[in-house]
């Protein structure tokens, strides 16, 4: 069952209500909602994934383009309305299909937000997929060509124990082939774009292996395509 619950922020305590709410969230199968941005941001329990992900970090005018580029792919838009639902029902979907998976489900306003670990989905220190992560990818891609109404961010993760360089272009390489791999599976280019992000975005301490190998993952971000003046 799961549940929800409001968390105020004290001042000075900084990101320090993630990890209470996290803590909690873990243990009893909760989500917590972020008083900054009123988004459901823990994963279920089960997961392997950090309990917060960067979520869509191209920025904007990025977001924007990949949207215009969509509609005129003929992607068909949301009217405003229905957006809510439609992630809803997206987000519960993806829930059910990747439990127990290692891959974090993450919740933002309209984005969801899936994070997979790079130790479940990639070789020691190389950006070819594993073979048995191609089913769980089956089953994202599959949801994605049925709620086909959001474009998608690719960014791939690193952490800062092999050099900025080294791990910007490792990123930049998951990333690239999650994309591929989506595209091979029916998911439109036009929805898909793709980062590399380095050590940039961390979600844990990078002191400690256990905290580098939590940043070291590919998020996967869905955006609603809403219609204008809907």
């Amino acid at each position: 069952m799961r549940c929800s619950m409001a968390i105020s922020r004290r001042a000075g305590a900084g990101a320090g209500w993630l990890l209470a709410a996290g803590a909690l969230a873990l243990a009893v199968g909760c989500t917590a909602v972020n008083p900054a941005t009123g988004g459901r941001e823990i994963a279920l329990p089960g997961t392997a994934a950090s309990a917060v992900a960067a979520g869509w970090i191209s920025g904007d005018a990025a977001r924007q383009r990949l949207r215009g580029a969509a509609t005129g792919a003929g992607v068909s838009a949301l009217p405003a309305g229905s957006v809510r639902y439609y992630m809803d029902v997206q987000e519960s979907k993806l829930r059910e299909q990747l439990d127990g998976s290692g891959v974090g489900v993450v919740r933002k306003g309209d984005d969801v937000t899936l994070s997979m670990p790079a130790a479940v989905a990639f070789g020691a220190d190389g950006a070819e997929l594993n073979a048995a992560f191609g089913g769980v990818l089956d089953a994202v891609a599959a949801l994605l060509r049925k709620y086909d109404k959001t474009v998608i961010e690719v960014a791939g993760h690193g952490d800062t124990g092999a050099g900025g360089e080294h791990q910007q272009s490792l990123s930049a390489r998951r990333a690239a082939a999650v994309a591929a791999y989506l595209e091979q599976r029916g998911i439109r280019r036009s929805r898909l774009v793709t980062i590399g992000a380095g050590d940039g975005h961390p979600v844990a301490s990078n002191d400690s292996a256990e905290g580098r190998a939590r940043n070291r993952r590919v998020e996967m971000t869905l955006s609603p395509l809403v219609a204008s003046g809907g």
